[in-house]
């Protein structure tokens, strides 16, 4: 048996390609699966994989309908940045849902399931059982292709903010996907979370979900806005998908100017309240710029999810997975907006409208449609 698998290759001259090949699909061996890909989400971290550090203005389409190629540059300078993965053609997509057509343990046949192994922007995908989650009966492939990424990035969230002693959040790009799961989650948990987002339209529509402290930080009063939700919550700890720009910075400058409204003496080195920005997502691509204002009691750091999952344990992960699978359809909901083939996962004009990233805007990928 063959299938489409989508690949991504960047050459050491510099040379993007984004193609189509068709690949072997081997029997399953003792405890693995062979999964019938039917939904697949595109997402940032997909998008990171798949077009490098390409000058996405050099994009252009090249091979068939059938068999479509995206071309483009990555400038030299950015090479060694992926100096790994030079002259490798790597599957892409991170996670998805589909049906069990093989495997070493016959009862998984016929099961419908969800997992994150990487490559999963194909046809079929050869898995371990392990790592798969069945779905509860009724539960589309649809609904469980967003099952791990988003809704297990939220729940590590929460479990950080616990661990750290922390009781509230701050969450930037908050309107996105998963964004608005988190929006869910908090308010199922009684934490208190204080939401940023980028247009007037964003806060309304975490406003409809019921979030309570919704910010836009391009208005002109987003700073005062700022602290006056920090000392409403109690946040000192944020989780930043932005990344670039003063962002950061001014949300540690609210947390230190909130925690030394309760200093008993002034300092020069600011309050001991300890103070964390995670950085998650690189949206733009700018250094971070942090001032003075955030004292000294701060950290800024990044945060992945493997990298959590792997220090959480096996208990908490397995906790984790079982609220997600409970959830799936109400707060770990996700929707679409559009859904496309793999031949059209390829096409020009596609590609550039799921590469702006827009909220509300959440592309899924039906390999075998």
């Amino acid at each position: 048996m063959t299938g489409l698998e989508l690949r991504s290759k960047i050459s050491r001259d510099g040379a993007l390609e984004l193609s189509l090949a068709e690949v072997p699909v081997p029997a399953p061996g003792p405890g693995e699966v062979v999964v019938k890909v039917e939904a697949s989400p595109i997402s940032p971290s997909d998008l990171g994989l798949l077009l490098g550090p390409a000058d996405v203005a050099s994009l252009a389409a090249a091979g068939t309908a059938e068999r479509p190629v995206i071309t483009a540059k990555v400038p030299a300078p950015r090479l060694p940045l992926v100096a790994a993965r030079l002259d490798q053609s790597m599957p892409v997509g991170n996670e998805g849902a589909g049906t069990v057509v093989a495997a070493a343990d016959a009862a998984l046949v016929g099961k419908r399931v969800a997992l994150a192994s990487g490559g999963m922007w194909a046809q079929y995908k050869v898995a371990r059982a392990s790592d798969c989650m069945v779905l509860p009966d009724g539960v589309t492939a649809r609904q469980g292709a967003s099952a791990f990424v988003n809704p297990m990035t939220v729940l590590g969230m929460l479990e950080t903010m616990k661990r750290e002693g922390h009781t509230a959040l701050v969450h930037t790009a908050a309107a996105s996907n998963l964004g608005q799961m988190l929006v869910r989650a908090c308010a199922a948990d009684g934490v208190p979370l204080v939401n940023i987002v980028r247009s007037a339209e964003q806060v309304a529509l975490l406003k409809s979900l019921g979030a309570v402290h919704v910010l836009d930080s391009t208005s002109p009063s987003f700073r005062a806005e700022l602290l006056e939700a920090i000392a409403a919550t109690g946040a000192t700890l944020a989780f930043d998908a932005i990344s670039g720009g003063p962002l950061a910075g001014q949300i540690l400058g609210a947390m230190e100017a909130v925690a030394s409204r309760k200093a008993a003496a002034y300092s020069r080195y600011g309050s001991t309240v300890p103070k964390q920005v995670y950085i998650y997502g690189r949206l733009d691509l700018r250094p971070i710029e942090l001032d003075a204002s955030a004292g000294f009691a701060w950290s800024v750091g990044g945060w992945l999810l493997p990298s959590f999952l792997v220090k959480a344990g096996m208990e908490t992960l397995l906790r984790m997975r079982a609220r997600v699978l409970a959830e799936l359809t109400t707060t770990f909901a996700s929707g679409y907006t559009a859904e496309i083939g793999l031949a059209r996962a390829l096409d020009l004009e596609t590609l550039r409208a799921y590469n702006r990233r827009a909220t509300g805007a959440k592309y899924l990928l039906t390999p075998n449609a």
